[in-house]
């Protein structure tokens, strides 16, 4: 196949998001920047997926294992026979690529320097196995990880987006492209399909930076900003949520395990409909690990691991727990801006205690009160 753009494959994508892929070029690193919305991760597999018809191997990289499952789920419904793309971790690319004895730091993540050492002595050599990258939410990864990637792949694709950088080890879309090097290219995706237009203006309350995005014009019902008087009151809500919206995804996202598995027992006890479910990185397999995302019902996830996740309703039931931290910090800011933009429908902001925690305070017009 030539280096020419390859065709649309599926007809399921906006003209906007049709003219994205067919600006970019088969050969060469690329970074694509969109806000939350505007489909960066199901442009990143249909990326993949025209790159596998190179006949090059082409791996879709995330850095969470629960986007890792949503991206594979993706494909599934894409990949072209004969021309696989294949969903991967960076953890699990980069053991497979420089063996199960890759270097790694004090903190537990690699040691990028060395695998730049690595790569850099086969660079070149036109492998026909060295694979095309195409990374999701790649704005979590160092740019060091950038470095390693451009020497041990044929190309680099990167669907990012500053304003949701969640991790201590993350990257700018400037320092990503410097990473790549000179020539890399830069395409902007814009619109937001997700959300309400009450959900996106709430969530432009807590956006950092960047270039202010287009606010959607389907409208909704306001968010909920909901008092709980305790673990039971609020796994009665979510109950009642699930009985009321049967087909509803409902995602809760919270801010620590012990939250997360409090919440789950009083589930499963209550006798709901759809069997919940809990995601857990410390499983290694089995229930708490391998998730159905696409059903409906309720699904329990940890902050750190909701992004590029999306459900028709989202509950962040432990707001108290950023009650002490400075309410306009970039990280408390980008976090609610995240979990906030996972809501396709409804939203509901919870919270424990006496007080409202102060970054809650002054919504205004973007929420209703319970």
């Amino acid at each position: 196949m030539t280096t020419a753009n390859a065709p649309v494959l599926h007809p399921d994508l906006t003209p906007a998001q049709r003219d994205c892929l067919d600006s970019l070029p088969l050969t060469g690193h690329h970074v694509v920047s969109g806000p939350p919305g505007s489909g960066k991760s199901l442009l990143a597999a249909h990326r993949a997926v025209h790159l596998a018809l190179t006949g090059r191997p082409t791996l879709l990289l995330s850095r969470s294992n629960l986007l890792r499952q949503l991206l594979h789920g993706m494909l599934q419904g894409l990949t072209v026979p004969g021309a696989p793309a294949v969903a991967s971790t960076v953890h699990s690319w980069v053991l497979r690529r420089f063996g199960r004895d890759a270097p790694s730091t004090e903190d537990g993540w690699f040691d990028w320097t060395a695998l730049t050492h690595r790569a850099a002595a086969t660079f070149g050599n036109g492998d026909p196995s060295t694979p095309h990258l195409v990374v999701d939410e790649g704005q979590d990864l160092p740019p060091a990880f950038y470095r390693v990637a451009r020497l041990a792949a044929a190309s680099v694709t990167v669907f990012a987006d500053e304003c949701q950088r969640l991790t201590e080890t993350n990257s700018t879309l400037t320092e990503i492209a410097d990473a790549l090097g000179r020539a890399t290219g830069r395409v902007d995706i814009a619109g937001n399909h997700r959300n309400t237009r009450e959900i996106a203006s709430l969530a432009e309350h807590f956006r950092t930076g960047g270039p202010q995005p287009e606010i959607p014009l389907r409208s909704g019902v306001l968010p909920v900003l909901r008092h709980y008087s305790g673990s039971q009151d609020l796994a009665e809500d979510v109950v009642t949520m699930a009985a009321r919206q049967p087909r509803h995804r409902i995602g809760v996202i919270v801010g620590s395990l012990r939250t997360a598995a409090d919440l789950m027992r009083r589930l499963e006890r209550a006798g709901l409909a759809q069997e919940p479910q809990l995601y857990s990185s410390a499983a290694s397999a089995g229930r708490y690990r391998d998730l159905d995302l696409a059903r409906p019902g309720v699904v329990v996830v940890h902050r750190a691991s909701a992004k590029g996740l999306d459900f028709d309703t989202v509950v962040v039931p432990d707001c108290e727990t950023d009650a002490d931290n400075d309410p306009t910090a970039a990280a408390l800011r980008m976090a609610y801006y995240v979990m906030i933009t996972r809501a396709r429908e409804r939203l509901v902001l919870g919270w424990q205690g006496s007080g409202l925690p102060r970054h809650l305070e002054r919504l205004g017009g973007w929420v209703v009160t319970k």
